[in-house]
C-alpha cells in the first residue's frame, strides 16, 4: 500500500470525506517540500483555483491529527544579526545540521527558492526582513 493510500485510509477511518481537493492537497504535500500552509496553498491554487486557504489549513490539521505529517519537522531559519551583513546567516535544520551561508549565498538561496515557487519573475530582491 502506497503512502498516499495509507493516508487516504486513515482519513476515511477518522470520518473524512475524500474529495478531489483533498486528493490534490495530499499529492502536493507528498510530492513537494513545502515549509508552510501558504506554500501548499500557492501550489494548490495553481492546480485548482477553487481550493481556499481554509481548506489547506483544515487538511494540514487533519493530516497532523492522523500522524501523517508534523509541522515540527519543518526547517527553521535563524539569522545572526542583519542578514545583509558580512557575517551572513546560520541555518539549523531539524536534524541539527548547521549550514553557514555568506550574505551573498543566503541571498542566492532565497532568490532561487522564490523563483522556483513562482514568487519572482524578473524582479530582484531589494530587502529581506526576518522576524522571530
Amino acid at each position: 500500500m502506497s503512502k498516499k493510500e495509507q493516508i487516504i485510509e486513515k482519513l476515511k477511518e477518522n470520518g473524512c470525506r475524500i474529495t478531489k481537493q483533498r486528493l490534490v492537497l495530499i499529492d502536493i504535500i507528498l510530492e513537494n517540500d513545502c515549509a508552510s500552509c501558504k506554500e501548499i496553498f500557492y501550489k494548490a491554487s495553481k492546480a485548482d483555483a477553487k481550493i481556499g486557504v481554509a481548506t489547506v489549513y483544515r487538511m494540514v490539521n487533519a493530516l497532523e491529527g492522523i500522524g501523517a505529517i508534523s509541522r515540527k519537522n519543518m526547517y527553521k531559519v535563524e539569522c545572526s544579526g542583519d542578514c545583509g551583513a558580512e557575517s551572513g546567516c546560520e541555518i539549523t535544520l531539524d536534524d541539527n545540521t548547521i549550514c553557514h551561508l555568506s550574505a551573498g549565498n543566503w541571498n542566492k538561496v532565497v532568490r532561487e527558492g522564490m523563483r522556483r515557487c513562482g514568487y519572482l519573475k524578473n524582479q530582484k530582491i531589494a530587502k529581506i526582513k526576518v522576524e522571530k
